[in-house]
């Protein structure tokens, strides 16, 4: 069953590897030439603006005294030609670096992606969709901040540091000295929130899927919520999630809004200290040398000193909340596919359709199995039913046979290969199958069964829909073929997507055509015409058929009933009836059925 549920927080590691870091910095290695030049560009324009405390400390200091308007000119040249340079850099560096950080998200969203389309069912099976549509879209969009921005402006804002410690040194050593004793209790403060920040920022990325999981749930069953009334219900177990949500992050936002207001704090106070000290040594209390000037460049030094040390501080709290988020994107694309191919795996030549199970053995959860030593043979062309109770095994034999899951002991051949020794995608392209569950894509019907076979012409998507008879009931729709369709068929009865999907296997030609239920959602009517469309499809292609209604099954050469994790019974549909076991008791209670119904 299900290891997580919408209501049912992921599990959470107590440490995190910095080997995720490195990972990260792995997508950002392509970039470095660019990242280089921008840190130059930034590098160059933040140093000359270090000059400018250093043109009022003269100007002050020597060319107002002085009466010296030609020197006053000259530097308020300068100091223009500075901010327009630092402009034009830093308006260079928001498009590089935006260029940059879009293209790194993209490339861990695609290989995101691309790992989800190579991870079998069975992990599928483990988890709410929601939750895995969430670290697709807004765990990678929240890294956009930190890839776009955060690593360029944290290394100028380093370097930025040095040159403003090498200008305050040489203003005034003491002064510089008194600045720098706030630094010790920042980092306090840091050391003190720093576990409880990144555990807070996990804990809301937990909630966040959460959230995302049920609404992605309660889209998908909006049908039957209404049909039950289960609105206000439904609602109450939102609020309840969003709440929960809501609650831890305003508490991870609390540790991030720490930061700040600590840095403020801490500049506030230094600076006053700069202030009165500075003034008590100018008006000549107990130490020489510090004139208007100086004082003037040191404070505004001081402001600039602690704005990177602000930045820094707020890539530090963007820095843990990416954790959080890339320790997910990381656990996903590291998720190991279990169904894949094996080293050496050959392509698997064209089959000719026999298939055989060898003592196959097949479990969902350990201790739980669901086959037990299966063992049959089909040979090219048959066509063979399974039929049987609820979670008899049914489709877990057809999933086996495309090999969607992985055997837990025996084998499969197909013509005498090993389909676990050959590539997936070589088996697979020479099956059709139809899924007991219709699944319909946004898009145009044409499109819904082209995707059966991506090279078929519009003629060969029209014969696919007479075969199975859908070409009437798509011809009165608005647009024929070309009619957009809603995401799951919606605008559709059952039965019609039903045949769609028919039509869509049955385009790829195969030469092992699987039906799970194919039949389930069309009406009796329907049923029989299609009966015979498929009777020349079937011809020269081996066929497995699930099907309840057993009036469906009746011409196939092997009809077996599974039950218990076995099949207990074999044989053609009169064996079956005279051997009057659990398949006679199966026919004769759906015809018992029938009758009662014509009655009424």
């Amino acid at each position: 069953m299900a290891r997580n549920k919408y209501d049912v927080d992921e599990i959470l590691e107590d440490r995190f590897d910095l080997n995720q870091l490195k990972r990260l910095g792995g997508y950002i290695a392509p970039y470095k030439k660019q990242m280089t030049f921008v840190i130059f560009i930034m590098l160059s324009a933040s140093a000359l603006t270090m000059l400018i405390p250093q043109f009022f400390m003269k100007v002050l200091d020597e060319c107002i005294p002085a009466g010296d308007m030609k020197a006053i000119g000259k530097y308020c040249v300068f100091t223009f030609i500075i901010a327009l340079y630092s402009s034009l850099s830093l308006r260079y560096k928001i498009r590089v670096t935006n260029h940059i950080g879009q293209n790194i998200i993209h490339k861990l969203r695609y290989d995101i992606f691309e790992h989800l389309q190579r991870l079998p069912f069975s992990y599928y099976d483990d988890r709410p969709h929601g939750k895995i549509q969430v670290r697709v879209v807004n765990y990678v969009n929240s890294l956009s901040d930190l890839l776009s921005n955060g690593i360029i402006n944290t290394i100028t804002d380093l370097c930025n540091l040095i040159f403003i410690l090498i200008f305050m040194l040489l203003i005034n050593v003491r002064l510089t000295l008194l600045c720098l004793c706030g630094l010790p209790v920042l980092a306090a403060v840091v050391v003190l929130i720093k576990k409880k920040q990144r555990r807070a920022w996990q804990i809301q990325s937990n909630k966040q899927s959460n959230l995302n999981a049920y609404i992605a749930e309660s889209i998908n069953g909006i049908r039957v919520t209404q049909s039950f009334t289960r609105e206000e219900k439904n609602t109450d177990i939102f609020n309840h999630l969003s709440s929960g949500y809501r609650q831890s992050w305003m508490r991870a936002v609390k540790f991030n809004f720490l930061m700040g207001p600590s840095v403020d704090i801490i500049s506030a106070i230094t600076t006053s200290f700069v202030y009165v000290l500075g003034i008590y040594w100018m008006t000549g209390g107990g130490q020489n040398g510090i004139t208007v000037g100086v004082l003037t460049a040191f404070t505004a030094y001081i402001s600039r000193f602690w704005n990177p040390i602000n930045t820094l501080a707020s890539f530090y709290n963007s820095l843990l909340t990416a954790i959080s988020y890339l320790e997910r994107i990381f656990e996903t694309i590291d998720e190991e596919v279990l169904v894949k191919d094996l080293p050496g795996a050959s392509e698997m030549p064209p089959i000719v359709g026999k298939i055989e199970f060898r003592d196959v053995s097949f479990s969902y959860e350990e201790g739980h199995p669901i086959l037990n030593r299966i063992r049959f043979t089909a040979s090219p062309g048959d066509s063979f039913a399974i039929v049987g109770p609820t979670g008899a095994g049914k489709t877990t034999i057809v999933n086996l046979i495309s090999r969607f899951y992985n055997v837990d002991s025996g084998n499969i051949y197909i013509d005498d290969i090993d389909i676990s020794k050959v590539t997936i995608r070589s088996l697979r392209t020479q099956m059709g199958v139809m899924m007991q569950d219709s699944f319909i894509f946004a898009g145009t019907i044409m499109d819904n069964i082209r995707y059966g076979n991506m090279e078929a012409s519009d003629e060969d998507v029209v014969r696919a829909a007479k075969t199975v008879c859908a070409h009437d009931f798509i011809m009165e729709m608005e647009n024929g073929y070309q009619t957009q369709v809603n995401e799951r068929g919606s605008r559709l009865s059952a039965g019609q997507r039903q045949l769609i999907s028919f039509a869509r296997a049955l385009l790829a030609d195969p030469k092992i055509l699987i039906l799970d239920e194919a039949t389930s959602s069309i009406d009796t009517e329907t049923e029989i015409v299609l009966q015979k469309g498929l009777q020349e499809l079937l011809k020269g292609r081996t066929s497995f058929i699930i099907a309840h209604r057993l009036s469906t099954i009746k011409n196939a050469n092997c009809i077996m009933y599974v039950d218990k994790g076995d099949i207990l019974e074999r044989g053609t549909h009169e064996e079956l009836l005279a051997a009057k076991g659990e398949y006679y008791k199966l026919y004769m209670s759906q015809f018992d059925f029938l009758k009662e119904k014509q009655a009424v």
